[in-house]
């Protein structure tokens, strides 16, 4: 092909064939940037298509994700209300000394409320690798984008709130390392001594006396207010924001 325009070139100036030869050129020229054009056109759809494949990738792996830890806040939030219901509970045997529990009752209330560790563990594997790699940015839809990244610092301030009430747990949690009240005694009479293999004591000691310890009161309202924050004002607007980072990527999925 390039030996044909040369001998086509070459003829126009053998023959004197001036003016043609520049329209010749001009036209050559004009051909060779519109298959410039041509070729750029293709190879930028190409990645684009590419780009958007890649993006698809990402959508399809980022809502698996957060289907995923939806399901483990909606556990997480259950626990949370299963310790702060036990909690208040707890504070009524208080407030109503004429109607103590049983012990076992009063056993199984304890264990059930402060045995739970409350700590949301979100499935952020495949956002994190975006994110170190610089993927995030071949996520279009800006909104969504914005979402994704609050949503990494977000995971620090409910790692914050969790913190603290795991410190207020551990307050009640601590008088049962004090000689007045019995650890054993919670054990033996919710199974788990029977689960560790541990002999059954014949004569527990009592924790009911734990309904006349200011101290015992104070801790649990702390852990009752520390409990109420963290479902109230963390969990419930985390839960929020998943649903809205779902919808925004269901969404891009299906367009």
């Amino acid at each position: 092909m390039i030996t044909f325009f040369r001998k086509i070139r070459f003829e126009f100036v053998n023959k004197n064939q001036t003016v043609k030869y520049l329209k010749y050129a001009i036209g050559e020229i004009i051909l060779v940037v519109i298959g410039i054009l041509i070729a750029l056109a293709i190879n930028n759809n190409n990645i684009h298509r590419i780009i958007k494949q890649k993006e698809k990738t990402y959508l399809i792996g980022l809502e698996e994700e957060f289907q995923t830890s939806k399901l483990k806040l909606i556990e997480l939030t259950e626990v949370n209300m299963r310790s702060f219901n036990g909690a208040k509970q707890i504070v009524g045997f208080i407030s109503n000394k004429n109607e103590p529990p049983a012990e076992a009752e009063f056993s199984e209330l304890l264990f059930n409320t402060f045995s739970p560790d409350i700590s949301f563990n979100p499935n952020n594997s495949l956002l994190n690798e975006m994110i170190n790699s610089g993927s995030l940015k071949d996520i279009a839809n800006t909104k969504l984008r914005i979402q994704l990244t609050n949503w990494v610092s977000t995971m620090e301030d409910i790692s914050k709130q969790e913190d603290e009430l795991r410190i207020q747990r551990e307050k009640v949690l601590d008088m049962f390392r004090l000689n007045e009240y019995s650890l054993k005694t919670i054990f033996d009479q919710t199974g788990v001594s029977q689960e560790l293999g541990l002999p059954i004591t014949e004569n527990y000691r009592s924790n009911l006396n734990l309904l006349n310890s200011m101290e015992f009161e104070n801790n649990i309202l702390m852990f009752i207010l520390t409990s109420y924050a963290t479902g109230n004002t963390h969990y419930n607007p985390l839960m929020d924001d998943l649903n809205i980072i779902l919808e925004l990527l269901n969404n891009e999925i299906e367009k």
